[in-house]
């Protein structure tokens, strides 16, 4: 295994030089934002999308600060195809972002979710070890499963539901993706940083995968009724995307975080029927709730579990994570970014 030439400008060192940074699935919601952010710092960034779930506008709002251009390139495919075709003596570090996203698309198409996620990310950490470049891998709060105790914490035993319900096969596959990210750390002394997501929501979030805010956002803004899934007493934890992303260079780049898992979000707890409430009051929308059992909404022996909350303790001592954007202005913010999508004759959609 040879050592990353670049490590230096990886751990805080004061004559930091700008790096050269692999982000898959940087036409994503959290993808843009991050690539974003490292640029905004100096670094040169090479995403990786197919464009299966990311939008097409996002590597143009990137490229819309001039400043930016000359350090971002986007290469269109599916990670293992393009990869291949890389060097990873080209890059300093590597962010994982790419994978098959969303309640909804998890339910309709799990072939795709779990050749997607196991082996995109095998392919990338394969990749990342042959220069021994730091990695960061996203992962979900899913991984919890059904959940033992809350609040959830990184070391906390998981069970899942039964294999004949298809809603777990994305939880299965994104702690596979975990155990060979750390056989890779263990094995090879692979540099990589683990972080489970908790509902980060936030501008350029879409809700055509089932993701509830923007779903909700969006519902609120048409005067539509806002339809939530089940009896509406789940709990969520819910963290705007732009306190999510600078912690996560700040995780990669802390040598002391290598080879662990993270929760990142938010702990604070609102219900699902409270969430869609909070939307319509927010924006001052004359929406309705509609109630939609699990059967109708995904499909028969749907699964899900009450309470989804991150104890954050590991990653507030390792980086002094403190999310500052409250829901509400969120909600505020994805309102105004959604109505910016509206384009052309008759409000065509971007």
């Amino acid at each position: 295994m040879q050592s990353n030439p670049n490590s230096s400008t990886l751990t805080g060192s004061t004559d930091r030089r700008p790096l050269r940074t692999l982000v898959t699935g940087g036409a994503g919601f959290i993808g843009s934002h991050l690539s974003e952010l490292l640029l905004d710092r100096g670094d040169h960034v090479t995403v990786i999308d197919n464009f299966s779930t990311g939008r097409r506008a996002n590597p143009e709002i990137v490229r819309s600060v001039a400043s930016r251009r000359d350090r971002y390139k986007v290469i269109e495919g599916d990670v293992s195809d393009v990869l291949p075709t890389l060097s990873p003596r080209d890059f300093d570090c590597i962010y994982h972002l790419a994978a098959a996203v969303g309640v909804r698309l998890v339910v309709e198409r799990p072939i795709h979710t779990i050749e997607t996620n196991i082996h995109e990310t095998s392919v990338v950490l394969r990749f990342a070890a042959e220069r021994s470049l730091p990695t960061f891998i996203a992962s979900t709060s899913e991984v919890y499963g059904k959940g033992l105790r809350v609040p959830m914490n990184e070391d906390d035993d998981v069970v899942y539901g039964s294999t004949s319900v298809t809603r777990w096969c994305y939880a299965s596959s994104k702690a596979v993706d975990e155990y060979l990210a750390l056989a890779y750390h263990r094995e090879h002394g692979l540099p990589v940083v683990i972080a489970r997501f908790f509902n980060t929501v936030g501008p350029r979030q879409v809700g055509e995968y089932g993701m509830v805010l923007p779903r909700f956002v969006q519902a609120a803004l048409n005067g539509d009724a806002l339809e939530v899934h089940g009896d509406g007493r789940q709990s969520r934890c819910f963290c705007d995307v732009r306190d999510v992303v600078p912690a996560l260079p700040r995780m990669l780049e802390d040598t002391s975080c290598h080879g662990r898992v993270f929760n990142v979000g938010r702990d604070e707890q609102i219900t699902i029927k409270d969430l869609a409430a909070l939307v319509i009051s927010t924006l001052g929308s004359k929406s309705g709730v509609r109630m939609v059992p699990y059967a109708q909404a995904f499909a028969a022996g749907f699964d899900d579990l009450a309470v989804r909350q991150p104890d954050l303790t590991r990653i507030r001592a390792a980086v002094g994570f403190a999310p500052r954007i409250a829901l509400a202005q969120t909600i505020r913010d994805l309102a105004a970014e959604l109505q910016s999508r509206e384009v052309g004759v008759g409000g065509a959609r971007c």
